[in-house]
């Protein structure tokens, strides 16, 4: 037998030769090696699941927690630039070095189970969460519910987030299939949280079958504001004149309204004051959720992949005022609803820059610009060979009075971020 990884490169690459497909859907696998392991939280612990508002949510709970002075673990995917991005403790990502053991502690226990790379990375993560002994664990789950690897640790609370079509050929084609996905992650007789304002009825009805304490916005909480200054009612409590997130977008008041009920269901375990909401909403940071970068010209980054997310990010763009020309730097999976994403932004944007992404899944640049024609004929689409090479196209093209939106994948918003936050300066033109 080769000898193990000694480097945290090593054991992801190990992982992404163990098993031959990226998904498979099954709970059986990470739940023996995770018993093998004996791996438990022994506090309280949040899972969020969704299709939008999941990051902004585990971010926001996050925030206020540790602003509450508790010691808090956090699990997120995928990451922007680094891998460590998905295992966080009071606020900080882990070094690398101190991952290496709980891989090796994960490869010694499975035998000859073949775990996917999501499965493997998330049982050597919880395993050096709970050697941090954490007061509070929050738990992002990845794709779906039900069958998500996450899946496999028993939450205290469960959050489902804004539901839309994203995935279909694993949760199927309607929000109802998807929702009765997410809603996998309910527990009987436990506090299931639920921020989508207009939730599917089979969340509704998954809930109800088990008996769960469904909290419903606009029945078991509420929140009402103005763009100075919001509030927060619900089971007995409020909270009034709270500042607005630090995470901009007109999405986020239900996000963060979703996680204050979600801490409020845990009072009795993890009571979080009044000054502790303010400080985590105001101080709370996710990179590439409607990132502002100044500069000249603006730069706008958003992870918005699907069309929900994108008519948020479109919204979001319009509020923003005038900038002469928009250029966008565009890069997504191929199994998306390309044309419905790119219909969302095209009233918007002067010029399409597309780009490859390192992934077999991601749809090639030049196919993202037949869409591109496909909608708008008349706006200009280049192709580029990664996220830099585009933005430094887009940049090149651009005034200093301009703006330039990088949206997509992940890979996109990463692949601009790979060397640190970019501060944009362009020329004047005359």
């Amino acid at each position: 037998m080769s000898s193990l990884p000694t480097t945290l490169a090593g054991w992801l690459a190990h992982c992404e030769r163990l098993h031959p497909t990226e998904i498979e859907m099954t709970l059986d696998r990470v739940r023996t090696v995770k018993e093998r392991l004996g791996l438990r939280f022994d506090c309280p612990v949040i899972s969020v699941a969704g299709t939008n508002g999941k990051g902004s949510t585990c971010a926001m709970l996050d925030s206020i927690a540790r602003a509450a002075g508790y010691r808090v673990g956090l699990f997120s995917k995928p990451h922007l630039v680094h891998f460590e991005e998905r295992c966080r403790v009071d606020g900080e990502m882990v070094s690398g070095e101190s991952l290496v053991e709980h891989f090796a502690a994960v490869e010694a226990a499975r035998g000859d189970v073949s775990l996917t790379y999501f499965e493997f990375t998330l049982l050597a993560i919880a395993r050096r969460l709970i050697a941090a002994q954490p007061e509070l664990v929050i738990l992002e789950v990845g794709l779906g519910g039900r069958l998500d690897a996450v899946n496999a640790f028993d939450a205290d609370v469960s959050v489902i987030t804004s539901i839309d079509i994203d995935h279909v050929a694993f949760l199927g084609p309607d929000r109802e299939s998807i929702g009765r996905e997410k809603a996998g992650i309910l527990r009987a007789g436990r506090p299931a949280i639920v921020s989508d304002p207009v939730p599917p009825a089979s969340v509704l009805r998954a809930a109800e079958a088990l008996g769960a304490d469904l909290w419903l916005m606009g029945r078991d909480y509420n929140q009402q504001g103005d763009r100075q200054q919001w509030s927060w009612s619900g089971r007995g409590r409020r909270y009034h004149a709270l500042g607005h997130p630090a995470l901009r977008g007109a999405n986020q008041l239900l996000n963060a309204s979703g996680a204050i009920a979600a801490l409020e269901a845990l009072r009795d375990r993890l009571p979080i004051n009044a000054q502790a909401l303010r400080v985590g909403l105001a101080t709370v940071e996710l990179p590439g959720r409607f990132q502002i970068v100044p500069g000249q010209p603006a730069l706008v980054l958003d992870v918005a992949h699907n069309d929900q997310s994108v008519a948020a990010l479109a919204l979001n763009l319009d509020q923003m005022g005038f900038f002469p020309r928009t250029r966008a730097v565009f890069g997504a999976m191929h199994d998306k609803d390309l044309a419905a994403v790119v219909a969302r932004l095209a009233p918007l944007v002067d010029a399409w820059h597309l780009t490859d992404l390192p992934l077999p899944r991601a749809a090639r640049a030049a196919d993202l610009a037949a869409v591109v024609r496909q909608v708008r004929a008349d706006v200009p689409a280049q192709t580029h060979p990664d996220p830099a090479a585009a933005l430094a196209a887009a940049l090149e093209a651009s005034d200093p009075a301009d703006r330039i939106v990088v949206f997509g994948s992940f890979l996109t918003v990463g692949g601009v971020l790979k060397d640190g936050v970019p501060r944009l300066s362009a020329p004047h033109k005359g």
